[in-house]
Protein backbone atom coordinates (compact mmCIF):
# COMPACT_ATOMS: atom_id res chain seq x y z
CA UNK A 1 0.00 0.00 0.00
CA UNK A 2 1.16 3.57 -0.77
CA UNK A 3 0.72 6.71 1.02
CA UNK A 4 1.84 10.25 -0.76
CA UNK A 5 1.84 13.06 1.19
CA UNK A 6 1.33 16.81 -0.15
CA UNK A 7 2.45 19.71 1.81
CA UNK A 8 0.40 22.80 0.97
CA UNK A 9 2.59 24.92 3.25
CA UNK A 10 6.04 23.38 1.24
CA UNK A 11 5.01 24.29 -2.47
CA UNK A 12 7.30 26.81 -4.50
CA UNK A 13 5.84 29.05 -6.92
CA UNK A 14 6.83 28.64 -10.30
CA UNK A 15 8.16 30.54 -13.04
CA UNK A 16 5.57 31.83 -15.76
CA UNK A 17 7.48 29.74 -18.44
CA UNK A 18 7.68 26.70 -16.29
CA UNK A 19 3.36 27.12 -15.44
CA UNK A 20 2.71 27.33 -19.60
CA UNK A 21 4.86 24.59 -20.19
CA UNK A 22 3.04 22.19 -17.46
CA UNK A 23 -0.72 23.53 -18.99
CA UNK A 24 0.56 23.08 -22.53
CA UNK A 25 1.79 19.61 -21.89
CA UNK A 26 -1.78 18.62 -20.19
CA UNK A 27 -3.31 19.80 -23.65
CA UNK A 28 -1.35 17.71 -25.55
CA UNK A 29 -1.69 14.39 -23.27
CA UNK A 30 -5.76 14.87 -23.89
CA UNK A 31 -6.63 17.88 -21.13
CA UNK A 32 -10.18 19.24 -21.37
CA UNK A 33 -10.08 23.63 -20.89
CA UNK A 34 -13.58 23.10 -19.80
CA UNK A 35 -12.94 21.52 -16.82
CA UNK A 36 -11.41 24.43 -15.30
CA UNK A 37 -8.79 26.19 -13.41
CA UNK A 38 -8.14 23.72 -11.22
CA UNK A 39 -8.05 20.47 -13.37
CA UNK A 40 -5.12 22.27 -14.59
CA UNK A 41 -3.19 23.51 -11.67
CA UNK A 42 0.10 23.27 -12.15
CA UNK A 43 0.69 21.93 -8.59
CA UNK A 44 -1.55 19.06 -9.14
CA UNK A 45 0.23 17.99 -12.18
CA UNK A 46 3.62 18.48 -10.06
CA UNK A 47 1.90 15.90 -7.33
CA UNK A 48 0.74 13.22 -9.90
CA UNK A 49 4.27 12.96 -11.43
CA UNK A 50 5.54 13.37 -7.89
CA UNK A 51 2.74 9.94 -7.52
CA UNK A 52 3.87 8.57 -10.66
CA UNK A 53 7.34 8.42 -10.22
CA UNK A 54 6.79 6.71 -6.55
CA UNK A 55 4.54 3.88 -7.86
CA UNK A 56 7.21 3.02 -10.40
CA UNK A 57 9.98 2.93 -7.46
CA UNK A 58 7.55 0.61 -5.87
CA UNK A 59 7.27 -2.13 -8.65
CA UNK A 60 11.06 -1.61 -9.03
CA UNK A 61 11.28 -2.86 -6.07
CA UNK A 62 9.06 -5.57 -6.73
CA UNK A 63 5.99 -4.54 -4.63
CA UNK A 64 2.44 -5.12 -6.35
CA UNK A 65 0.52 -2.00 -5.28
CA UNK A 66 -2.67 -2.94 -3.54
CA UNK A 67 -3.79 0.86 -3.06
CA UNK A 68 -3.10 3.97 -2.76
CA UNK A 69 -4.15 6.72 -0.51
CA UNK A 70 -3.06 10.45 -0.45
CA UNK A 71 -2.97 13.07 1.61
CA UNK A 72 -2.67 17.02 1.12
CA UNK A 73 -1.98 19.10 4.46
CA UNK A 74 -0.30 22.23 5.41
CA UNK A 75 2.43 20.98 7.64
CA UNK A 76 3.65 17.33 8.63
CA UNK A 77 2.71 15.91 12.05
CA UNK A 78 5.30 15.68 14.43
CA UNK A 79 4.18 12.40 15.41
CA UNK A 80 3.17 10.54 12.46
CA UNK A 81 3.66 12.49 9.19
CA UNK A 82 -0.58 11.91 8.40
CA UNK A 83 -1.92 12.45 11.40
CA UNK A 84 -4.35 10.28 13.91
CA UNK A 85 -7.34 11.09 11.39
CA UNK A 86 -5.12 9.82 8.40
CA UNK A 87 -3.83 6.81 10.46
CA UNK A 88 -7.31 5.23 10.83
CA UNK A 89 -7.82 5.29 6.87
CA UNK A 90 -4.80 3.44 6.65
CA UNK A 91 -5.52 0.87 8.97
CA UNK A 92 -9.00 0.51 7.54
CA UNK A 93 -7.55 0.12 4.05
CA UNK A 94 -4.41 -2.44 4.85
CA UNK A 95 -7.30 -4.40 6.74
CA UNK A 96 -9.56 -4.76 3.59
CA UNK A 97 -7.12 -5.22 0.80
CA UNK A 98 -4.60 -7.51 3.21
CA UNK A 99 -1.52 -5.31 2.24
CA UNK A 100 1.49 -6.63 4.39
CA UNK A 101 3.74 -3.26 3.63
CA UNK A 102 2.82 -0.07 3.69
CA UNK A 103 5.31 2.88 1.78
CA UNK A 104 5.33 6.68 2.51
CA UNK A 105 6.32 8.67 -0.14
CA UNK A 106 8.42 10.73 2.65
CA UNK A 107 11.60 10.33 4.98
CA UNK A 108 10.18 9.13 8.49
CA UNK A 109 11.62 10.14 11.22
CA UNK A 110 12.79 7.72 14.39
CA UNK A 111 9.91 8.36 16.50
CA UNK A 112 7.44 8.65 13.35
CA UNK A 113 8.43 5.21 12.42
CA UNK A 114 7.89 3.91 15.67
CA UNK A 115 4.61 5.65 16.15
CA UNK A 116 3.11 4.10 12.97
CA UNK A 117 4.46 0.75 13.65
CA UNK A 118 2.47 0.95 16.90
CA UNK A 119 -0.96 1.92 15.42
CA UNK A 120 -0.62 -0.11 11.79
CA UNK A 121 -1.11 -4.06 11.30
CA UNK A 122 2.10 -4.44 8.75
CA UNK A 123 5.53 -3.51 8.30
CA UNK A 124 6.26 0.45 7.65
CA UNK A 125 9.13 1.55 5.35
CA UNK A 126 9.80 5.31 3.90
CA UNK A 127 11.44 6.62 0.79
CA UNK A 128 14.65 6.03 1.32
CA UNK A 129 14.51 2.62 2.85
CA UNK A 130 12.93 1.66 -0.24
CA UNK A 131 15.18 2.86 -2.85
CA UNK A 132 17.61 1.54 -0.49
CA UNK A 133 16.14 -2.04 -0.74
CA UNK A 134 16.52 -1.03 -4.91
CA UNK A 135 20.20 -0.37 -4.75
CA UNK A 136 20.68 -3.91 -3.13
CA UNK A 137 18.80 -5.55 -5.93
CA UNK A 138 21.03 -4.45 -8.67
CA UNK A 139 24.42 -4.11 -6.91
CA UNK A 140 26.30 -6.34 -8.74
CA UNK A 141 30.27 -5.36 -7.79
CA UNK A 142 32.19 -6.01 -4.46
CA UNK A 143 32.18 -2.31 -4.53
CA UNK A 144 28.35 -1.95 -5.19
CA UNK A 145 27.47 -4.62 -2.77
CA UNK A 146 29.40 -2.44 -0.36
CA UNK A 147 28.21 0.85 -0.60
CA UNK A 148 24.76 -0.22 -0.21
CA UNK A 149 25.62 -1.94 3.33
CA UNK A 150 26.92 0.95 4.39
CA UNK A 151 24.01 3.09 3.16
CA UNK A 152 21.87 0.74 4.94
CA UNK A 153 23.93 0.46 8.17
CA UNK A 154 24.27 4.34 8.65
CA UNK A 155 20.10 4.61 7.91
CA UNK A 156 19.23 1.96 10.84
CA UNK A 157 21.72 3.66 13.20
CA UNK A 158 19.77 6.45 14.33
CA UNK A 159 16.57 4.02 14.62
CA UNK A 160 17.33 1.95 16.75
CA UNK A 161 15.02 1.82 19.60
CA UNK A 162 16.05 0.10 23.06
CA UNK A 163 13.13 -0.23 25.73
CA UNK A 164 15.08 1.18 28.77
CA UNK A 165 15.72 -1.60 31.51
CA UNK A 166 13.51 -4.02 29.78
CA UNK A 167 16.75 -4.78 27.62
CA UNK A 168 19.39 -4.25 30.30
CA UNK A 169 22.37 -6.60 30.49
CA UNK A 170 23.20 -7.67 34.38
CA UNK A 171 26.87 -7.78 34.90
CA UNK A 172 28.67 -10.01 37.50
CA UNK A 173 30.64 -9.14 40.28
CA UNK A 174 30.54 -6.79 43.41
CA UNK A 175 30.16 -3.42 41.54
CA UNK A 176 28.32 -4.76 39.33
CA UNK A 177 24.66 -5.06 40.20
CA UNK A 178 21.53 -2.72 38.26
CA UNK A 179 20.89 -1.54 35.22
CA UNK A 180 24.12 -2.18 32.67
CA UNK A 181 24.74 -1.86 29.21
CA UNK A 182 21.22 -2.20 27.41
CA UNK A 183 20.65 -4.15 24.18
CA UNK A 184 20.56 -0.18 22.55
CA UNK A 185 23.82 0.17 23.51
CA UNK A 186 24.91 -3.07 22.11
CA UNK A 187 23.45 -2.39 18.88
CA UNK A 188 24.34 0.53 18.46
CA UNK A 189 28.35 -0.87 18.89
CA UNK A 190 27.56 -3.71 16.91
CA UNK A 191 26.92 -1.25 13.84
CA UNK A 192 29.00 1.38 14.42
CA UNK A 193 32.14 -1.56 14.22
CA UNK A 194 30.12 -2.61 11.00
CA UNK A 195 30.28 0.71 9.37
CA UNK A 196 33.80 0.72 10.34
CA UNK A 197 34.90 -2.46 8.70
CA UNK A 198 33.19 -1.73 5.61
CA UNK A 199 34.74 1.66 5.30
CA UNK A 200 38.06 0.03 5.44
CA UNK A 201 36.79 -2.62 2.90
CA UNK A 202 35.71 0.04 0.32
CA UNK A 203 39.07 1.95 1.04
CA UNK A 204 41.06 -0.55 -0.07
CA UNK A 205 38.78 -1.03 -3.27
CA UNK A 206 39.38 2.51 -4.11
CA UNK A 207 43.02 1.87 -3.64
CA UNK A 208 42.83 -1.09 -5.81
CA UNK A 209 40.50 1.98 -8.38
CA UNK A 210 43.27 4.05 -7.66
CA UNK A 211 46.04 2.23 -8.83
CA UNK A 212 44.52 1.30 -12.33
CA UNK A 213 43.10 4.90 -13.03
CA UNK A 214 47.05 5.73 -12.79
CA UNK A 215 47.86 2.84 -15.16
CA UNK A 216 45.04 4.42 -17.24
CA UNK A 217 45.61 7.95 -17.20
CA UNK A 218 49.51 7.06 -18.33
CA UNK A 219 47.91 7.42 -21.52
CA UNK A 220 45.76 10.23 -21.40
CA UNK A 221 42.57 9.82 -22.24
CA UNK A 222 39.50 11.93 -21.69
CA UNK A 223 36.50 10.72 -19.93
CA UNK A 224 33.56 11.74 -20.64
CA UNK A 225 30.19 10.79 -17.97
CA UNK A 226 26.68 10.42 -18.83
CA UNK A 227 24.60 11.80 -15.82
CA UNK A 228 20.67 12.61 -15.65
CA UNK A 229 17.19 11.95 -13.88
CA UNK A 230 16.72 7.75 -13.71
CA UNK A 231 14.71 6.61 -16.57
CA UNK A 232 16.25 9.32 -19.53
CA UNK A 233 18.06 6.72 -21.66
CA UNK A 234 21.22 6.83 -20.15
CA UNK A 235 21.98 3.34 -20.90
CA UNK A 236 20.10 3.14 -24.71
CA UNK A 237 22.29 6.10 -25.49
CA UNK A 238 25.68 4.39 -24.05
CA UNK A 239 24.90 1.18 -25.89
CA UNK A 240 24.05 3.31 -28.99
CA UNK A 241 27.30 5.10 -28.79
CA UNK A 242 29.81 2.07 -27.41
CA UNK A 243 27.74 -0.82 -28.94
CA UNK A 244 28.84 -2.09 -24.89
CA UNK A 245 25.39 -4.22 -24.56
CA UNK A 246 24.75 -3.05 -21.20
CA UNK A 247 21.51 -3.60 -19.51
CA UNK A 248 18.47 -1.57 -21.07
CA UNK A 249 15.74 -1.24 -18.49
CA UNK A 250 12.81 0.87 -18.00
CA UNK A 251 13.17 -0.06 -14.17
CA UNK A 252 14.22 2.61 -12.21
CA UNK A 253 17.98 2.54 -10.79
CA UNK A 254 18.86 -0.42 -13.42
CA UNK A 255 22.27 0.94 -13.54
CA UNK A 256 23.98 1.04 -10.32
CA UNK A 257 27.51 -0.10 -11.15
CA UNK A 258 29.70 2.65 -13.24
CA UNK A 259 30.29 0.96 -16.98
CA UNK A 260 33.11 2.45 -18.80
CA UNK A 261 33.60 1.69 -22.57
CA UNK A 262 36.18 3.17 -24.93
CA UNK A 263 34.78 5.04 -28.34
CA UNK A 264 36.56 7.07 -31.12
CA UNK A 265 35.26 10.44 -32.26
CA UNK A 266 35.51 12.31 -35.56
CA UNK A 267 38.50 13.61 -35.23
CA UNK A 268 40.16 10.22 -34.70
CA UNK A 269 40.37 10.66 -30.43
CA UNK A 270 39.65 8.36 -28.14
CA UNK A 271 37.49 8.82 -24.92
CA UNK A 272 35.91 6.92 -22.36
CA UNK A 273 32.84 6.98 -21.75
CA UNK A 274 30.87 6.10 -18.41
CA UNK A 275 27.59 5.57 -17.42
CA UNK A 276 26.60 6.45 -13.69
CA UNK A 277 23.51 5.82 -11.93
CA UNK A 278 20.31 7.77 -12.45
CA UNK A 279 19.32 10.51 -10.30
CA UNK A 280 15.92 11.14 -8.75
CA UNK A 281 14.07 13.70 -7.00
CA UNK A 282 14.54 14.48 -3.41
CA UNK A 283 17.47 11.43 -3.79
CA UNK A 284 18.62 10.85 0.05
CA UNK A 285 21.72 13.20 1.19
CA UNK A 286 23.36 9.71 2.82
CA UNK A 287 23.32 7.40 -0.37
CA UNK A 288 25.02 10.13 -2.44
CA UNK A 289 27.87 10.69 0.06
CA UNK A 290 27.76 6.58 0.28
CA UNK A 291 27.97 6.53 -3.17
CA UNK A 292 30.62 8.80 -3.63
CA UNK A 293 32.89 6.21 -5.09
CA UNK A 294 30.38 5.38 -7.60
CA UNK A 295 30.55 8.83 -8.34
CA UNK A 296 34.44 9.10 -9.10
CA UNK A 297 34.15 8.54 -12.57
CA UNK A 298 31.71 11.45 -12.62
CA UNK A 299 34.18 13.89 -10.38
CA UNK A 300 37.09 13.65 -12.67
CA UNK A 301 35.31 13.44 -16.07
CA UNK A 302 36.32 16.20 -18.56
CA UNK A 303 32.54 16.70 -19.84
CA UNK A 304 29.24 15.57 -18.10
CA UNK A 305 26.77 14.64 -20.84
CA UNK A 306 22.91 15.71 -19.20
CA UNK A 307 21.05 12.82 -20.46
CA UNK A 308 17.57 14.57 -20.52
CA UNK A 309 14.11 12.91 -21.51
CA UNK A 310 12.41 15.45 -23.92
CA UNK A 311 9.24 13.65 -23.90
CA UNK A 312 8.88 14.04 -20.43
CA UNK A 313 6.40 16.62 -19.17
CA UNK A 314 8.70 17.30 -16.15
CA UNK A 315 12.14 17.66 -18.12
CA UNK A 316 13.05 20.90 -16.41
CA UNK A 317 11.88 19.64 -12.95
CA UNK A 318 13.98 16.91 -13.55
CA UNK A 319 17.27 18.85 -14.83
CA UNK A 320 16.68 21.07 -11.74
CA UNK A 321 16.90 17.91 -9.48
CA UNK A 322 20.27 16.46 -11.42
CA UNK A 323 21.92 19.75 -11.22
CA UNK A 324 21.15 19.65 -6.92
CA UNK A 325 22.74 16.50 -6.93
CA UNK A 326 26.00 17.40 -9.16
CA UNK A 327 26.23 20.88 -7.25
CA UNK A 328 26.59 18.04 -3.56
CA UNK A 329 29.52 16.65 -5.48
CA UNK A 330 31.00 19.69 -6.63
CA UNK A 331 30.78 19.11 -10.15
CA UNK A 332 28.45 21.69 -11.52
CA UNK A 333 31.42 23.59 -12.85
CA UNK A 334 32.53 21.80 -15.34
CA UNK A 335 31.52 21.72 -18.46
CA UNK A 336 28.31 20.20 -19.41
CA UNK A 337 26.42 19.17 -23.08
CA UNK A 338 22.62 18.93 -22.40
CA UNK A 339 21.39 15.86 -24.39
CA UNK A 340 18.29 15.95 -25.05
CA UNK A 341 17.04 12.29 -25.54
CA UNK A 342 13.66 10.60 -26.91
CA UNK A 343 13.00 12.63 -29.79
CA UNK A 344 11.58 9.76 -31.60
CA UNK A 345 8.74 9.82 -28.94
CA UNK A 346 8.31 13.59 -29.52
CA UNK A 347 5.81 14.86 -32.56
CA UNK A 348 6.99 17.79 -35.00
CA UNK A 349 4.93 20.64 -33.33
CA UNK A 350 7.01 19.87 -29.86
CA UNK A 351 10.45 19.06 -31.37
CA UNK A 352 10.40 22.50 -33.05
CA UNK A 353 9.76 23.94 -29.36
CA UNK A 354 12.67 22.06 -27.89
CA UNK A 355 16.47 24.25 -27.11
CA UNK A 356 18.65 24.00 -29.56
CA UNK A 357 22.55 25.57 -29.83
CA UNK A 358 24.39 27.18 -26.80
CA UNK A 359 25.74 23.03 -25.76
CA UNK A 360 22.46 21.02 -26.33
CA UNK A 361 21.52 18.39 -28.86
CA UNK A 362 18.59 16.48 -30.03
CA UNK A 363 19.28 12.81 -30.37
CA UNK A 364 17.71 8.94 -30.21
CA UNK A 365 19.39 6.67 -28.54
CA UNK A 366 16.93 3.85 -29.99
CA UNK A 367 16.86 5.33 -33.36
CA UNK A 368 20.47 6.52 -33.46
CA UNK A 369 19.01 9.72 -34.79
CA UNK A 370 21.57 12.96 -33.72
CA UNK A 371 24.58 10.88 -32.69
CA UNK A 372 26.70 12.27 -35.29
CA UNK A 373 25.57 15.33 -33.90
CA UNK A 374 26.66 14.53 -30.27
CA UNK A 375 30.03 13.36 -31.03
CA UNK A 376 30.95 16.49 -32.98
CA UNK A 377 29.69 18.51 -29.80
CA UNK A 378 32.13 16.46 -27.60
CA UNK A 379 35.40 17.00 -30.08
CA UNK A 380 34.45 20.24 -29.71
CA UNK A 381 34.29 20.54 -26.13
CA UNK A 382 37.43 18.79 -25.53
CA UNK A 383 39.58 20.89 -24.15
CA UNK A 384 42.69 18.98 -21.99
CA UNK A 385 43.72 17.69 -25.26
CA UNK A 386 43.24 19.96 -28.08
CA UNK A 387 43.09 19.68 -31.24
CA UNK A 388 46.51 20.66 -33.78
CA UNK A 389 47.16 20.65 -37.13
CA UNK A 390 50.71 19.21 -37.96
CA UNK A 391 52.97 18.79 -41.23
CA UNK A 392 55.31 16.13 -41.23
CA UNK A 393 57.94 14.41 -43.07
CA UNK A 394 58.18 10.78 -42.29
CA UNK A 395 60.42 8.59 -44.27
CA UNK A 396 58.31 5.40 -45.48
CA UNK A 397 60.56 2.81 -43.19
CA UNK A 398 58.76 4.54 -40.21
CA UNK A 399 55.92 2.71 -40.94
CA UNK A 400 54.51 2.73 -37.21
CA UNK A 401 54.67 6.67 -37.24
CA UNK A 402 52.84 6.24 -40.34
CA UNK A 403 49.80 3.98 -38.76
CA UNK A 404 50.04 5.99 -36.04
CA UNK A 405 49.41 9.29 -37.41
CA UNK A 406 46.74 7.66 -39.90
CA UNK A 407 44.82 5.62 -36.92
CA UNK A 408 45.12 8.34 -34.50
CA UNK A 409 44.88 11.84 -36.77
CA UNK A 410 42.21 13.17 -39.65
CA UNK A 411 44.81 12.95 -42.40
CA UNK A 412 44.12 16.00 -44.70
CA UNK A 413 46.96 16.08 -47.06
CA UNK A 414 49.67 12.78 -48.00
CA UNK A 415 51.95 12.75 -50.87
CA UNK A 416 55.20 11.18 -51.03
CA UNK A 417 58.34 11.81 -52.63
CA UNK A 418 61.53 9.94 -52.72
CA UNK A 419 61.52 7.86 -49.57
CA UNK A 420 59.78 10.09 -47.64
CA UNK A 421 55.82 10.71 -46.80
CA UNK A 422 54.59 14.15 -46.75
CA UNK A 423 51.39 14.11 -44.38
CA UNK A 424 49.20 16.94 -43.04
CA UNK A 425 46.93 15.90 -40.48
CA UNK A 426 44.73 17.44 -37.73
CA UNK A 427 44.81 15.25 -34.00
CA UNK A 428 45.71 15.52 -30.42
CA UNK A 429 48.32 17.72 -29.34
CA UNK A 430 49.30 14.58 -26.85
CA UNK A 431 49.61 12.58 -30.30
CA UNK A 432 51.07 14.58 -32.82
CA UNK A 433 53.76 16.00 -29.95
CA UNK A 434 55.14 12.56 -29.97
CA UNK A 435 56.41 12.84 -33.85
CA UNK A 436 57.57 15.96 -33.71
CA UNK A 437 61.15 15.53 -34.59
CA UNK A 438 59.42 14.01 -38.03
CA UNK A 439 57.40 17.55 -38.27
CA UNK A 440 58.40 19.71 -41.12
CA UNK A 441 60.27 22.44 -41.52
CA UNK A 442 57.88 24.39 -43.79
CA UNK A 443 55.05 24.06 -41.16
CA UNK A 444 53.72 27.66 -40.15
Amino acid sequence: MLVAVEFTGERRRLTTAARLARLAASVSEGGDDSRGEAATDPSDLDFEASLAEFEELARSAGAEVAATVLQRRARPDAATLVGTGKIDEIEGVVASTGADLVLFDHDLTPSQMRNLEARLPCRVIDRTQLILDIFARHARTREGQLQVELAQLEYQLPRLAGKGKAMSQLGGGIGTRGPGETKLETDRRRINLRVLHVQQQLDGVKRIRRQQRQRREAVPVPVVALVGYTNAGKSTLFNALTAAGVLESSRMFATLDPKLAQIQLPSRRKILLSDTVGFIRNLPHTLVTSFRATLEEVERAEILLHVRDASSAMMDEQKAQVEKVLGELDVAQKAVIEVLNKIDLVGDDARSLLPRGNGTVAVSGLTGEGLNELAAAIDRALVRDPLVDGRFRVPQSEGAVLAALEAGAVVSEKRFEGNLAYIRAVGPASLLGRYRRFQSRDEG
